[in-house]
C-alpha cells in the first residue's frame, strides 16, 4: 500500500485536480491512500474572515462569498451540469453554513478561541476531500471521500493537537483497509481530526504531512509520498539562491532538522511517525511527476563525516537570556529555568550553557510576557527579537575536523549572537541579527556548494 499526500498548490484548480488524477492513477496497483489539502490560499482565507468577525468586521461576509465562487469555479471546471454538481455543491454549501454560525458566534461573543478556530480552519479539506474523491470516481478510479476527523483522533491540544495512535489504528484498520482491499481509493482532507468526545481538531498548520505519515505509519504502507510544487528538498531555499541544487536521498534525521529549521517542503512532525517504523519518504512535484524527487530514509550504520548537505533559516526568532552569577557552583538552576516553559507550553529551539547564565530561543511569542515575567523570579532575563536561525546540516559532524572552523569562517562578516553545536551530529547551528540572515546563508552556500 502506499499513501499519496497532495498539498495546496496540487488541488488549486480544475487542473491540477486532474493532473493529481493522472499521478494516482499510474500507481493505481499500488493500492493508493490519498490525503489533499485545502485547495490553495482557502485556509488562510477562512482564517481571515474568523478575524474579521472577531473585529465584527462587515467584511467577514465577503469572505463566505470568496470561497463559495472559489469552489464553485473548479466544480464547474470538472462536472458538467447534473446530480454530481448539485451534491458537491451542496456540500460546499452545508459546509459554509457552519462556517457562518461559527463567524456569527465569534461576533457576538467578541472571542475566537483556538478550539473555535480548529473547526474553522479546517473546513477547506472537508471540501476539497469531496470534490478529489468525486473526480476520481469521474474518471475511473473508484475515488471515496473518508472523513479524516473519523479516522484520526487526538488530544485536545487545539491548533496543535497530537494525534492517540493507538485508536486511530484501530480507526485506520476498521474504515480504511476494507475499502483498500475492495479496490477503492480512499480520499482524506489532510492537517484535520478529532477527540474521541468529537470535536474538531487540527494538527496545526502544515498538518497534512503529519496526516500523511500518521496513516502511513498506521496501514502500515511501503512508502509514504509527499506531492508539493517542488523537484524535491534542495541545498537551500532556492527563492535565496537560484543555484540551489536537489538532493536524491537525506536520511530521516537530515530531513528532520531541516524541517525544524526553517525548510518549507516538509512539516516537521511528518518524519516521525515513518522513522518509527522505517517506511521510507518520498518528496515529489507534482508539476513535475517525470523528477525522482527526495528519498528520505533511515541511517546507515556505515555513514561517514561529509561535507553539508542542506542549508536552512528561521526568521521571526526571540533569544532569551537568563543569567544569576549566584548559581555558580549551584544546582537546580537549569531545571527551574526549564519548569518555567514547560508551564507556558513553550517550545524551545536552540540552547547554549554556561555556569551562570542559559540562552535559548523560541520562535512563538504568544507566551513570551508571561515566561519573561516567571523568569525575572530566577534572575536577570534579557530578551532580544528579531533573530534567525541559521542551521548547516548534513552528517558526522563531530567527527569532522576542521568543519566549525570553515562554517565560521565563511560568515566572518555577519555578527553571531549564539552558537549551538554537540547535541546531534547532523546539525551545527548559530543565531544571526534576522537582517543578516540571508547574507550568512548564500555566503555559506558559496562555500560548501558552489565551489563544488
Amino acid at each position: 500500500m502506499l499513501v499519496m499526500k497532495f498539498g495546496g498548490t496540487s488541488v488549486g484548480s480544475a487542473e491540477r485536480i486532474k493532473a493529481l488524477a493522472e499521478i494516482v492513477r499510474a500507481r493505481r496497483d499500488r493500492q493508493p491512500v490519498v490525503v489533499v489539502s485545502a485547495l490553495s490560499g482557502v485556509t488562510d482565507l477562512l482564517i481571515k474572515g474568523a478575524k474579521l468577525a472577531l473585529a465584527r468586521s462587515a467584511e467577514a461576509d465577503g469572505v463566505h462569498d470568496a470561497l463559495v465562487k472559489r469552489h464553485r469555479e473548479v466544480v464547474d471546471v470538472l462536472f458538467p451540469a447534473g446530480p454530481v454538481r448539485e451534491r458537491l455543491m451542496s456540500h460546499v454549501e452545508g459546509v459554509l453554513k457552519d462556517l457562518g454560525s461559527f463567524y456569527t458566534g465569534v461576533h457576538h461573543l467578541e472571542e475566537l478561541t483556538a478550539r473555535t478556530l480548529d473547526a474553522v480552519s479546517g473546513m477547506g479539506e472537508r471540501m476539497s476531500c469531496e470534490i478529489v474523491a468525486a473526480w476520481f470516481e469521474t474518471a475511473g478510479l473508484n475515488g471515496v471521500c473518508v472523513d479524516a476527523r473519523s479516522v484520526i483522533l487526538t488530544d485536545d491540544t487545539f491548533g496543535r493537537a497530537l494525534p492517540l495512535m493507538e485508536e486511530t489504528g484501530a480507526r485506520v484498520r476498521e474504515q480504511l483497509l476494507p475499502l483498500v482491499k475492495a479496490g477503492k481509493v480512499p480520499v482524506l482532507g489532510g492537517f484535520i481530526a478529532q477527540t474521541k468526545q468529537g470535536v474538531s481538531t487540527t494538527l496545526g498548520r502544515g498538518g497534512s504531512d503529519w496526516s500523511a505519515a500518521i496513516i502511513g505509519a498506521l496501514l502500515p504502507a511501503e512508502e509514504i509520498q509527499i506531492w508539493t510544487d517542488v523537484d524535491g528538498i534542495m541545498t537551500v531555499d532556492p527563492r535565496l539562491v537560484p543555484g540551489a541544487r536537489i538532493l536524491p536521498e537525506v536520511t530521516f534525521e537530515e530531513a528532520a532538522e531541516l524541517a525544524y529549521f526553517g525548510a518549507k517542503v516538509l512539516h516537521p512532525a511528518t518524519i516521525k511517525p515513518a522513522v518509527e517504523r522505517g517506511i521510507p519518504v518520498l518528496v515529489l512535484n507534482s508539476m513535475n511527476p517525470s523528477a525522482p524527487g527526495t528519498r528520505i530514509a533511515s541511517r546507515k550504520g556505515d555513514d561517514v563525516p561529509g561535507e553539508p548537505r542542506a542549508l536552512a533559516f528561521k526568521k521571526g526568532i526571540t533569544v532569551i537570556l537568563v543569567s544569576q552569577p549566584r548559581m555558580l557552583m549551584a544546582h537546580g538552576f537549569t531545571a527551574k529555568v526549564f519548569e518555567v516553559f514547560a508551564r507556558h507550553k513553550t517550545s524551545v529551539d536552540l540552547i547554549a550553557t554556561s555556569e551562570v547564565s542559559i540562552s535559548l530561543t523560541i520562535d512563538n511569542t504568544d507566551t513570551l510576557a508571561a515566561v519573561q515575567a516567571d523568569l525575572a523570579e530566577l534572575g536577570e532575563v534579557r530578551v532580544f527579537a528579531s533573530q534567525a536561525i541559521v542551521s548547516v546540516v548534513g552528517r558526522g559532524f563531530n567527527r569532522r575536523a576542521g568543519l566549525a572552523g570553515r562554517i565560521f569562517q565563511a560568515v566572518h562578516e555577519v555578527n553571531i549572537n549564539m552558537i549551538s553545536f554537540g547535541a546531534s551530529d547532523v546539525n551545527v547551528s548559530f543565531v544571526v541579527d534576522q537582517a543578516d540572515a540571508e547574507k550568512a546563508v548564500k555566503s555559506l552556500h558559496r562555500e560548501f556548494f558552489e565551489a563544488r
